[in-house]
């Protein structure tokens, strides 16, 4: 899915989405405010239609300010028949206020809330707007003003004012949330065994995946001031990684030191605690593995671990004030808690033992060939398996799967299965080609659970990617059957959600809203009764929130975004879903997550403080005391 740049939805009940200011008639404004006036006690009265029909817009709706190469301004919308309704009399219309960044230092005082926060263009208002507007793309856009050359230069954001009766009824500043990319939550596919197809990011544009099998995670605790574990600590990670048929292909480490201290020393301290690991399970296993460490101080844990404590004061702090006030005496009492926040928390990717590594795919190739005319099929399999680790290293051509000599009988099926199955794991434009080779398994073998597994699995992903349409009746039914050939009632649950994923989009295309909802209403009850990886917490936020469900979306993710050993793509995506909304940011507990972000990625962190088409949320978002502060304390430095 491309990228898209969002405006926001006009949701009554998600208030974060509309920054309303009423603007007192009594002040006195040190510009042009054209012939716009700025109810005060008369407001509920001037502005009840407008009132009316924002309280009733579907949340699908959507609008922003866009600039041209010209310095031209455009009002977008994406429904034309709101924009009509709401633009009806003669004094109705827009105003565009132009905001510079300069309003944001952080050694400046920001002006009076109340005030308009920039300079305002002429208002365009309903005769020439119902004239004007014609679609673009998708959307419709009608001009709205140019910028002065004086200002074309400068680091601005557009904010909207609609006029009812030239009114001042709704003033409404834009964000521009980043579109990430979503997709069904990861079914798999039948191999010997279920092996997922898992995506490296979730941004827009970045569509690297890996093949994943198996992972496991551990954690790795540390003794203060100390860089060396304990071997009992670790015996468990020995023991797990001796009792299975896997070696480890890829290592994450996360290491972690308390917050008190020098600070270079915890970053000391957090290298040679990674490293310290690294050793160890190389010892246990001498071929090479890829590496993946961060580091960081666990403020996380540690403003957590406070909360509603005698400490608790302190998460009010700056991370600078607090850190030296955590010495001598206090050191000692939080000791309590600090000494379970030094620690690594190691993630293994693990591959299945191939006997026949070192082995040319071509010698592989006969092997296997002569296997299955032998029938030995015990030994085919550990072969086709070794040929699909070259496959997925990249170290072959899919194409030597067609070079394999499988007669097309029934004690053969698994082989084609995983032949199938392994096509479009590796290479999901080979999704149809996979899907109509198992259909003719399907008919070979019409009992087999794997192979009806993964055509549904296909099914669902063709449906959704629109390559083909089917009966969703028909779908759904299928779905139902899987329990009577022995699938785990988990992995049903979790297709079942990924039908009411591809069904909501095809009503929320026909405006179809209200049956879009109960789809939605089936996925938020269910998807909790099956195990999910932070990918498909991910995937599901992002599906609800580009169907303008907000609230729901950050419900999602609210317990992960709290954790240390947080995905960093899930962790920003909840702060693009939440830097406007000041009910959460001025909650202490928001601080955690800001900090366990700019231990993350620091600079990817101030950057959604950039301007609206920079590569920022807003700069406007730093109206918020609560932000600016924490903004100024990291990011200008």
């Amino acid at each position: 899915m491309r990228e898209k740049k969002r405006s926001f939805p006009m949701n009554s009940i998600q208030k974060s989405l509309l920054l309303l200011l009423l603007l007192a008639l009594e002040t006195t404004l040190a510009q042009n405010t054209f012939d716009i006036q700025f109810p005060q006690t008369t407001r509920n009265e001037v502005c009840g239609r407008f009132n009316k029909i924002f309280a009733s817009t579907p949340k699908e709706v959507n609008f922003s300010i866009q600039r041209d190469k010209s310095n031209n301004l455009f009002f977008e919308i994406s429904d034309k028949q709101w924009f009509t309704s709401l633009f009806r009399f003669t004094g109705d219309g827009l105003a565009v206020d132009m905001v510079s960044k300069k309003r944001y230092g952080c050694q400046e005082v920001l002006p009076d809330a109340s005030q308009i926060r920039g300079e305002l263009l002429q208002p365009v208002y309903a005769q020439t707007l119902l004239k004007s507007i014609v679609p673009y793309g998708n959307r419709f856009r009608v001009w709205v003003g140019k910028l002065p050359e004086d200002l074309a230069v400068k680091d601005l954001e557009f904010n909207i004012l609609f006029l009812s009766n030239q009114n001042l009824c709704r003033y409404q500043t834009i964000f521009d949330l980043v579109a990430y990319q979503w997709d069904l939550l990861d079914m798999g596919m039948f191999l010997d065994s279920l092996t997922y197809t898992t995506k490296l990011s979730a941004r827009a544009g970045e569509d690297q995946y890996t093949l994943k099998y198996k992972t496991l995670t551990f954690t790795i605790p540390f003794e203060k001031n100390k860089a060396q574990y304990s071997p009992q600590d670790i015996k468990p990670l020995y023991d797990s990684l001796a009792l299975t048929d896997f070696t480890i292909s890829k290592i994450n480490i996360k290491a972690y030191s308390s917050i008190e201290g020098n600070r270079d020393r915890n970053k000391e301290l957090q290298e040679q605690r990674a490293q310290s690991i690294i050793a160890a399970l190389q010892s246990f296993q001498q071929l090479t593995m890829r590496t993946e460490i961060s580091t960081s101080e666990n403020w996380v844990e540690f403003l957590n671990d406070i909360r509603g404590t005698t400490y608790d004061d302190l998460k009010s702090l700056s991370k600078e004030q607090l850190n030296s006030q955590v010495a001598g005496a206090l050191a000692d009492e939080l000791e309590i808690y600090l000494k379970f926040h030094r620690k690594a928390v190691i993630t293994l990717l693990l591959e299945k033992k191939d006997p026949y590594r070192d082995q040319p795919a071509a010698s592989l190739l006969k092997e296997f060939n002569e296997a299955i005319a032998q029938s030995d099929l015990n030994k085919a399999a550990v072969l086709q398996n070794s040929l699909f680790e070259k496959l997925k290293n990249k170290d072959e051509d899919p194409h030597i799967l067609t070079r394999m000599e499988i007669p097309k009988q029934l004690k053969f099926v698994p082989f084609f299965n995983k032949n199938s199955a392994m096509r479009y794991l590796l290479d999901e434009r080979n999704m149809l080609i996979a899907y109509n080779e198992l259909l003719q398994l399907n008919e070979l073998s019409p009992e087999d659970p794997k192979i009806k597994y993964n055509l549904i699995s296909l099914k669902l992903k063709l449906w959704h990617y629109n390559v083909q349409p089917f009966d969703d009746r028909l779908i759904e039914r299928e779905i139902g059957l899987l329990n009577s050939y022995g699938i785990e009632p988990a992995l049903i649950e979790r297709m079942f959600v990924n039908f009411h994923i591809v069904k909501s989009g095809i009503l929320m295309l026909r405006r179809d809203f209200y049956n879009k909802d109960i789809s939605v209403d089936y996925i938020l009850s269910h998807y909790k009764k099956f195990p999910m990886t932070a990918f498909d917490y991910l995937s599901l936020s992002q599906y609800l929130s580009y169907y303008s469900n907000i609230d729901k979306a950050v419900e999602v993710l609210q317990d992960k975004v709290m954790q240390i050993n947080v995905a960093e793509d899930l962790l920003f995506f909840y702060l693009n879903l939440t830097l406007i909304d000041r009910d959460l940011t001025n909650d202490p507990d928001y601080r955690t997550v800001m900090l366990n972000a700019i231990n993350m990625n620091q600079s990817k962190f101030c950057r959604l403080f950039n301007a609206f088409g920079n590569g920022g949320v807003s700069f406007q978002l730093l109206e918020d005391d609560f932000l600016r502060a924490t903004y100024c304390e990291n990011c200008t430095q």
